[in-house]
């Protein structure tokens, strides 16, 4: 695209120096064949860009567009002499193309950026040697050494070592993380510190980088509804502005109104006038550029349909762990019965914990590092609820799983969740021996955002798998609208679908994990970068660096892009509107025409433009 922009930018200063040449040179000497040679000159080199693209549409698509249209009214100009507007009018229609490329160009910078994140090659380590191989050659369970100022070539665990990372490039945290054994990697991150040994946990292709990288060509690849309702304008409005031009050639000399000169003439300025180059240029520019914007900000937009969406959004629904907490909850204690030792407790909730990716899961096992695990034990996962396992004839279960609870345990629950903090049931036989109470912390600027969205009179929903003491204890501290307790997966679908009803377009924040199909639910569905592979698959907007203020950024940029595209469209069409008149009235001259028409479409452009700032 850089190259395309340079081509197009040489070719039109070129068409530029051409041109002033010609002027000039017509000051002094008057009227000269060279100087119509050099008139000529300028429209094949202006033109041909513009031209060739034009062609190559009207091929792959078997129908007219607005540059076939354009290159028609130039010839035609030419035709009838009028050499310098046949060259200023391509001059002029080419300086836009290349400010619609430059458009382009920058809304893919992020992209080409992220597209050099990943080293191209890696170092595998076997058997205490190394070897440097293509990254495409790197697969699942690859033992790989990444040393200081290295680049982690692809999604990993440290299995060797301790360091530092710089993964500003794809979380947008600036500071150092300090990662251990057992700490995930994101391909792309830099090693601050010491060597490192790493298993790889994803093949090269299937990287975080590398679906970044499909959702933003995903994202350019998306049509707005604004622009594919012009672009089904464009298809029909290009053949009647052809027909009209005929007309007006044919009409007015067969009944006298005008000679056949002057109707030939207003008729090409029928084909100049009204093309719709800035109606059409209206939304594509403005749309790549608040792109652009947010990527910035590390804010990853699904295309233009889904910003347009948020305009329309009458209710925010937001999950509670990982997306209004910081999703790294805290262990404060384990309250016990007396049915059970602790240690026995202990050790089977570090065994279980283990094999779950559930945030609360990772706390407990972090906060019980120093436990030796149950061997020959047999687990298994059930979704939304916990973990569960046979030990020595019992059934333990450890989540939120129904069960009956002792009046001891049962005021202890209680003292907890009016505390507002949230358990981990452990369950022996249907009987709770223990619970864990745990502390996540509320992110500062879900208060800000809570405010905003109030101003903004969206009613917001809180949805959350603890209990109703603990959620409304939160919810009421946020200043939440509506609170679901006790969801699980399935409740946050009939959530969603509800709000749906009752309010109409429905916004959902989660964290990408076991809220997609609620997310897939909502209109516009937002996630929490923290699990990134997973967001990018479900979400229409992801935010990389877990920012929650970010959602005030799209609902401005959202709103900046329907305002500039309405003054867009609406300019647009008034001025094709006006010169159409003022044409039929015979008060409109082509150099005029020209000049107007397409100063109007650079306008449009540079309108949009402005999204690509604040």
């Amino acid at each position: 695209m850089k190259r395309k922009v340079i081509l197009e930018t040489i070719f039109a200063s070129m068409a530029v120096f051409l041109i002033t040449l010609a002027f000039f040179i017509q000051w002094l000497i008057g009227e000269n064949p060279f100087i119509t040679s050099m008139f000529a000159l300028a429209f094949i080199i202006g033109g041909y860009h513009k031209a060739k693209e034009g062609l190559f549409d009207t091929m792959a698509e078997k129908r007219l567009n607005v540059e076939f249209l354009m290159i028609l009214a130039a010839l035609a100009a030419f035709i009838i002499g009028n050499y310098s507007e046949g060259a200023i009018l391509i001059l002029i229609f080419s300086i836009s193309g290349v400010l619609e490329s430059y458009a382009n160009a920058r809304s893919e910078k992020a992209l080409k950026s992220l597209l050099n994140l990943a080293p191209e090659t890696a170092v595998l380590y076997e058997n205490s040697e190394e070897k440097e191989v293509p990254l495409s050659e790197v697969v699942e369970g690859n033992i790989l050494i990444v040393k200081v100022g290295q680049k982690v070539p692809v999604d990993s665990i440290i299995i060797e070592g301790d360091t530092a990372v710089d993964q500003a490039a794809i979380t947008g945290e600036f500071v150092p993380a300090y990662k251990h054994v057992g700490d995930k990697l994101y391909a792309g991150a830099i090693n601050l510190e010491g060597s490192v040994l790493i298993r790889a946990t994803k093949s090269a292709g299937d990287s975080v980088i590398q679906k970044i990288v499909a959702f933003v060509q995903k994202a350019q690849a998306d049509q707005p509804k604004s622009e594919a309702r012009i672009k089904r304008f464009e298809r029909y409005y290009v053949y009647c502005v052809i027909l009209f031009a005929i007309l007006m050639m044919v009409i007015p000399p067969f009944f006298g109104w005008l000679s056949t000169d002057e109707a030939i003439y207003r008729g090409i300025i029928v084909l100049v006038v009204g093309s719709p180059c800035a109606l059409v240029a209206s939304v594509s520019p403005a749309v790549l550029s608040v792109l652009s914007n947010a990527s910035r900000a590390h804010i990853l937009i699904k295309g233009g349909s889904r910003l347009e969406g948020v305009n329309a959004v009458k209710a925010a629904i937001f999950d509670k762990t990982g997306t209004i907490t910081t999703g790294e909850p805290q262990v404060l204690r384990i309250e016990s019965g007396e049915t059970e030792a602790l240690k026995t407790i202990e050790r089977m909730l570090y065994t279980l914990e283990q094999q779950s990716n559930h945030p609360l899961a990772k706390a407990i096992v972090k906060s019980l590092s120093d436990v030796k695990p149950i061997k020959e034990i047999t687990t298994k996962e059930r979704p939304g609820y916990g973990m569960e396992a046979t030990y020595q004839d019992s059934v333990w279960k450890i989540g939120r799983f129904d069960c009956d609870i002792s009046e001891t345990l049962r005021i202890k629950l209680d003292e907890a969740m009016n505390e507002g903090h949230t358990s981990v049931h452990v369950i022996k036989d249907d009987q709770l021996v223990a619970f864990v109470v745990l502390k996540d912390t509320i992110r500062p600027s879900m208060l800000k955002l809570a405010e905003y969205l109030h101003k903004k009179k969206i009613h917001t929903v809180l949805m959350t798998g603890d209990n109703d003491k603990t959620a409304q204890a939160l919810g009421e501290k946020m200043g939440i609208d509506s609170i679901y307790a006790n969801c699980f997966p399935e409740n946050k679908v009939t959530i969603v679908n509800k709000t749906k009803e009752r309010f109409g377009h429905v916004l959902m924040v989660g964290d990408g994990i076991n809220d997609a199909p609620a997310l897939t639910q909502a209109d516009v569905s937002v996630a929490m970068g923290t699990a990134t592979d997973v967001s990018l698959e479900t979400a229409d907007i992801v935010f990389i660096d877990d920012n929650l203020l970010s959602l005030t950024k799209v609902f401005k940029l959202s709103r900046r892009l329907r305002n500039i595209i309405r003054v867009n469209v609406t300019f647009s069409v008034l001025v094709i509107v006006g010169l159409m008149i003022g044409n039929v009235y015979g008060q409109i001259q082509l150099p005029f025409g020209v000049l107007v028409h397409e100063l109007s479409t650079i306008g449009v452009i540079l309108n949009s433009l402005r999204l690509l700032f604040r």
